[in-house]
């Protein structure tokens, strides 16, 4: 649901008030004192000081000074790579304090490095040739132009960045430069790209590359070994909804009409295809598909909850979601949901992996977060509501630290410690179901700056601030 204009109005209107003292950091605000009786705060301070140690470790260690593009670049790994999704969900946090500029330094310069297909690497560092940016980008333009509410950029002409290497779909030079685009061009390209190149049988459901593109890293046994190209994805399909329904707002927004009207069409036309081959009637879950032999890959993980967070699941469809699997103690509603795997599966596991990332049965918080708001869509408040309050407490009160993920069952943290990423989400999933409020939400709906207007806290200086 959208948070409703006059209520909206009158939260962006209200001015946060002068302090004193630590206690007084939190303004004197009707929702913020909601979410701390629903969520039963009673003290902001702990969590007034997370936020702070993270916001000094992002602005100190995760926005970065990237030579090529000659501006600083958002990460929320100390070693220094930038990821696809990741951007996004980072960026996210950061539009709580009211920060937008790394929606457009990430985003440009990865659309710089576009080959002439439209094909995009989902890492900058180390560019993986045969991995296409998951489909996020569309979405990290559109947070960003809502928080500054303009769409000109996206039709300024830029050349483009030097290539190197091949890219899927065609035979590249040694370096290959994509110039004379806009930005709105470039985007179209991406799209394009996954439609042309990763959909083989031509069913609209493009293929993964492998487990390790999905960004789930090691669910080989639902999503492929590296560079299979077989796997029709849940998650890949519901992202690709997305950002073809970001485009349809994206086109409107500079004024390409029948652009607009193309993917509207085209994102109907994903949702059916989306249920007709990934749906499973006996068992009331979405499952991957293998392209080759036609058949589902009959292994629960957290990727058939996606249809929820895209909005293309029919209400009985989310239902049987709901009530069958995510609420089912025996697969997926552990102590501390929700894990990547169902308990069920042969090779769940809570540990922190051979290579220090674990998707087999760990929580990790953007799939939480994604789950959460398909839910408050959906209409389940109240889940949404223990599923906001578990991923908190997980977060806030069983570690001293953000982590990267969480074992399911102890709510122990797990991987890169101390984590600036997305894991930082979790702080502000209480308020925005106490404000019912949707910052993913692919219709226009004007970004709320959370942390400024609710807990007082300004961001410290960072990026060009520095330089």
């Amino acid at each position: 649901m959208r948070t409703p204009p006059l209520l909206l109005f009158l939260l962006l209107c209200t001015c946060v008030p002068a302090r004193t003292d630590a206690q007084a950091q939190i303004p004197d605000r009707t929702m913020t004192k909601e979410a701390a009786k629903a969520f039963k705060i009673t003290d902001w301070q702990p969590l007034l000081d997370r936020l702070n140690y993270d916001n000094d470790n992002i602005a100190a260690k995760g926005m970065l000074y990237f030579e090529e593009s000659d501006d600083y670049l958002l990460t929320g790994y100390d070693y220094g790579e930038f990821y696809d999704w990741d951007i996004y969900f980072e960026n996210l946090y950061l539009a709580n304090f009211g920060v937008s500029d790394y929606c457009f330094s990430n985003l440009k310069t990865f659309l710089k490095r576009q080959h002439l297909n439209g094909f995009v690497s989902r890492t900058l560092i180390e560019p993986r040739p045969y991995q296409q940016f998951k489909p996020f980008l569309a979405q990290i333009a559109f947070l960003g132009s809502k928080q500054t509410n303009d769409f000109l950029w996206l039709t300024e002409r830029v050349d483009g960045a030097e290539n190197s290497g091949p890219a899927e779909g065609g035979i590249m030079d040694e370096k290959t430069y994509v110039d004379g685009l806009t930005y709105y061009e470039r985007l179209q390209k991406y799209v394009d790209f996954w439609f042309w190149f990763q959909d083989f049988d031509k069913n609209g459901l493009p293929v993964w590359n492998s487990a390790d593109h999905s960004g789930m890293d090691n669910q080989f046994s639902r999503a492929g070994s590296f560079n299979a190209f077989r796997v029709e994805g849940v998650d890949l399909a519901c992202y690709l909804y997305r950002e073809l329904k970001n485009m349809e707002v994206l086109a409107h927004m500079t004024q390409h009409l029948d652009d607009e009207k193309r993917y509207k069409q085209q994102a109907e036309e994903l949702a059916a295809n989306i249920r007709k081959y990934l749906w499973n009637e006996e068992d009331g879950f979405f499952y991957d598909r293998d392209e080759r032999t036609g058949e589902q890959i009959k292994v629960k993980s957290v990727a058939g909850f996606m249809p929820l967070f895209a909005g293309v699941a029919t209400f009985e469809q989310a239902e049987r979601l709901v009530q069958e699997h995510l609420t089912n103690e025996e697969e997926f509603w552990l102590p501390y949901p929700i894990p990547a795997y169902a308990k069920t599966e042969p090779d769940y596991d809570q540990s922190a992996g051979d290579h220090g990332c674990n998707w087999r049965g760990t929580a990790w918080i953007p799939t939480n977060y994604m789950v959460f708001h398909g839910l408050l869509d959906y209409g389940y408040r109240d889940l949404a509501k223990e599923l906001a309050d578990k991923t908190f407490r997980m977060v806030m009160d069983r570690n001293p630290t953000t982590r990267e993920y969480y074992n399911a069952e102890t709510g122990a943290g797990l991987g890169l410690d101390p984590f600036w990423g997305w894991s930082t989400l979790a702080y502000f999933m209480p308020l925005e179901w106490e404000l019912n409020y949707n910052p993913t939400s692919v219709h226009w709906q004007s970004i709320i700056p959370l942390a400024k207007d609710y807990l007082g806290l300004e961001f410290p200086a960072h990026g060009k601030a520095r330089k």
